[in-house]
């Protein structure tokens, strides 16, 4: 398991979810059938990707128990009255991109969406608000927080192959939405989104990440 470096700044935001990596310990003995059963317990520190001008910072939680998923999801410091659409992303490195995925976008060095899937794959799970949470309402920006600072808290029914990649520590928690060029609002500062051109790329790229351990 890779280990988190977290500064002395953030423990407040950490100590809570510290204690209680404990209690499920044991969820690594035993069986696989067992383990798909037991409490699985697993803890995202969101930090800015890289390149993207995030200045917030965020926490996830999911306790997984077969396929439910009771999920978490502390942020603050993002652009607000904007939707920040949330995932589990799978089947990629299991990381956050590194400066070195960034490129050029409408001449500005950024991270898209797509330039960080090497990184922390595919789409799992959407993690809206109400209603359908599969890859299919990855864009559902009605469905998402639409605030700066936020708390999300739902629990959501997930696939056998997500299940599968949280507890092998493939996993990672990615908010989308930044305000690059701080002017208050989404734009086309970056061009259009690589995911869907009718938005900008500002509206989808990711602004904070985190592997689920």
């Amino acid at each position: 398991m890779r280990k988190l470096l977290v500064p002395a700044a953030l423990a407040a935001l950490v100590l809570p979810f510290g204690v209680a990596t404990t209690a499920f310990a044991d969820s690594a003995h035993g069986s696989a059938a067992d383990r798909d059963q037991r409490n699985t317990f697993t803890y995202a520190l969101l930090v800015p990707v890289a390149n993207n001008r995030v200045q917030g910072i965020g926490t996830a939680t999911v306790v997984l128990h077969g396929h439910q998923a009771k999920i978490t999801i502390h942020v603050r410091g993002l652009l607000n009255h904007a939707p920040h659409a949330m995932h589990i992303h799978v089947k990629g490195s299991g990381e956050c991109p590194t400066a070195d995925a960034s490129r050029l976008h409408n001449g500005h060095l950024a991270t898209s969406t797509t330039d960080g899937l090497a990184a922390y794959g595919a789409i799992g799970t959407s993690l809206t608000t109400t209603g359908d949470t599969s890859p299919g309402s990855a864009l559902a920006v009605d469905r998402f927080p639409s605030a700066g600072t936020y708390t999300y808290s739902r629990t959501i029914a997930i696939t056998d192959d997500v299940a599968q990649q949280v507890r092998r520590d493939n996993a990672v928690v990615v908010v989308h939405g930044i305000d690059y060029n701080k002017n208050g609002k989404y734009d086309a500062v970056l061009g259009a989104s690589e995911l869907n051109p009718m938005l900008p790329q500002e509206a989808t790229a990711p602004a904070l990440c985190g592997p689920l351990h």
